[in-house]
């Protein structure tokens, strides 16, 4: 029925597409930062005015930190795709740039998904999905087992109650799932996107060794530098704690955050409500912990989307023979 569309149809859907793309993407970023429950603009401005912290060499210092975050999660992405096929650098930053852009206003980033499988033909795009998983898989391992161990020193340390009936119970309905899944494996009556779960895990494994542990790397660096990035803005705004202990916190406020679904938009306010609960174990002002979520967020999702918006705008169907 699509293809009965006159092509200059086509072209005014495809354009209003990606406006809608990016004028949702600007309009939640404006409210996020204007429309926030938990902390106004003016008392955030408010906030950074009083304290007189950000000299020139840490908003410059803060913005390297995160554009190496970025850096390696493109090097991820090229580096994933070239099992594939090819990409340059300037590809794997479009892609990226541009995935974070139609992510911003989906559930657990999904647009991501869309996105980026829109870049390439008919031909690759099931493989470009899961390697797009793949690469998620990765880093959220990596704040899972950096998490855990955090939140196990941060519960003992701190004596935090936690109500282990509903734990077991939660423990208990995760592993009745592993069963039927493990079940459904072996009878081949699941499927993702057109791949069996024996296929997929097959695939997974034709991947090189290399690739999964440059994958892994990836992602270990980029934990580092954007945790590393939350200790320096404690450290800004004069949160005096040892590393080793805001890291404690820092892991497992990322891995509740992580684990608990939401919108990218909605990404600061959950990790705003989860840090507040789990600085104040410590501590450390509301305020403080709020002002420094939303620069992460301004940091690491908001200005990249912003970026991203050019790529959206001057995005073009792949070419059938590509």
């Amino acid at each position: 029925m699509l293809y009965n569309i006159p092509y200059k149809t086509k072209q005014f859907f495809f354009v209003l597409i990606k406006l809608s793309i990016v004028v949702g993407a600007f309009y939640f970023i404006y409210s996020k930062l204007t429309e926030n429950g938990q902390l106004q603009l003016s008392d955030f401005i408010a906030f950074l005015k009083e304290n007189k912290t950000f000299s020139t060499k840490n908003i410059i210092f803060l913005v390297i930190l995160s554009g190496f975050n970025w850096l390696f999660e493109i090097l991820k992405w090229k580096t994933l795709v070239k099992t594939i096929k090819p990409i340059s650098f300037k590809e794997a930053l479009e892609q990226s740039l541009g995935g974070l852009t139609a992510s911003l206003i989906t559930p657990n980033r999904i647009g991501d998904y869309g996105a980026k499988v829109a870049y390439f033909t008919k031909t690759y795009r099931k493989r470009v999905l899961l390697l797009n998983l793949l690469g998620n898989i990765s880093q959220m391992t990596i704040t899972t087992i950096f998490g855990v161990v955090g939140l196990v020193i941060f519960i003992n340390r701190y004596q935090l109650e936690v109500d282990y009936y509903r734990v077991v119970r939660f423990g208990a309905l995760i592993l009745l799932m592993s069963v039927f899944a493990i079940f459904g494996v072996k009878h081949k009556r699941f499927n993702f996107r057109g791949y069996s779960v024996n296929q997929i895990i097959d695939y997974i494994k034709n991947i090189t060794l290399k690739v999964h542990v440059s994958n892994i790397i990836l992602s270990l660096l980029r934990y580092l530098i954007f945790s590393f990035q939350f200790y320096y803005l404690l450290t800004i705004f004069e949160v005096n704690l040892s590393y080793y202990d805001d890291m404690v916190v820092i892991t497992s406020m990322y891995l509740l955050a992580s684990i608990i679904p939401t919108i990218s938009i909605f990404d600061v306010v959950i990790k705003g409500s989860v840090a507040v609960f789990l600085f104040t174990h410590i501590g450390v002002d509301e305020l403080t912990i709020l002002c420094i979520v939303l620069i992460m967020w301004i940091l690491n999702f908001a200005i990249p989307s912003v970026l991203g918006s050019y790529f959206v705008l001057n995005f073009k169907l792949p070419k059938t023979k590509a």
